[in-house]
């Protein structure tokens, strides 16, 4: 297993200290967010983001790619029935991929509820066509900068759209790329019928990327969610990926919360058979 952390979990901390910490800590990967970057990633220059890279790579981390795309934005959304927004959308996408690539990362989370709801008096079905438009709109861009989408299913009520693995899967198939693909999250896949292993043995091998948290919004350990059953899913589907812990209860402390949480993510894969 590849485990990296998501730096959100460090508000505040400056990003050579969370570098220093979470690769102290075992972890050989970081995850952005943008926010903690910049209003808009187009405000973070070549010259930051060499810096970035350079201070994650002196390390030993390897910037592996950005989520919360389009968390603290205003005037984007996804789901937008006014062409313009989505085109407009598609085009922060694409500087999006660019940055991740100038930061040496290949992968593009995208969650971002806020700016993926059902436009009011739209049905579900027009919002997956907009969705789908906006998408295919920039997949030019994660062509050229050789960037992998993960598209990820969110658990209701935080989100009303794309909430199962099969309604993220369908607009994937409509895309029909291979650097379009499925994002998991534990803590998404709790609200759907199917238990947590059948879905990752079922999307696991297809899957770009893995989030590890529990169903309380913690990191893996701090809850109920038993993570054995959920890595052997893993090594049975095939799955190569990062498994990145993303929290959203950022209680008692970040060094505590990435210190136990690798933990038990060793632990739990000590146990496979």
């Amino acid at each position: 297993m590849r485990y990296a952390i998501c730096n959100e979990t460090f508000e505040g901390w400056d990003h050579a200290k969370v570098c220093r910490t979470v690769a102290e800590l075992g972890y050989t990967g970081l995850e952005l967010a943008p926010f903690t970057l910049a209003p808009r990633i187009t405000d973070v220059t070549a010259e930051k983001r060499k810096k970035l890279r350079q201070e994650a790579e002196a390390c030993g981390l390897k910037i592996i790619g950005l989520h919360w795309l389009l968390a603290k934005t205003e005037g984007l959304q996804l789901t937008s029935p006014d062409p313009a927004v989505r085109a407009k959308t598609a085009a922060y996408l694409v500087e999006l991929a660019r940055c991740t690539r100038d930061l040496g990362g290949d992968l593009l989370i995208f969650g971002s509820p806020a700016q993926r709801r059902i436009p009011q008096g739209s049905t579900k079905s027009q919002a997956s066509d907009y969705a789908g438009d906006t998408f295919q709109r920039a997949m030019r861009g994660f062509i050229d900068n050789k960037v992998k989408l993960c598209l990820e299913p969110l658990s209701p009520p935080e989100a009303d759209f794309i909430n199962t693995c099969d309604e993220a899967n369908e607009i994937i198939r409509r895309i029909n790329h291979p650097l379009f693909v499925l994002q998991l999250d534990v803590k998404a896949m709790t609200t759907e019928a199917i238990p947590r292993p059948e879905l990752i043995r079922r999307y696991g091998k297809n899957a770009g990327h893995f989030h590890a948290n529990d169903a309380n919004r913690r990191g893996p350990g701090f809850g109920d969610v038993d993570f054995v059953p959920i890595f052997q899913a893993l090594k049975e589907s095939g799955y190569g990926g990062w498994v990145s812990v993303e929290v959203f209860d950022y209680s008692p402390d970040p060094v505590t919360i990435a210190r136990e949480s690798i933990r038990y993510l060793k632990e739990c894969a000590a146990q496979m058979r």
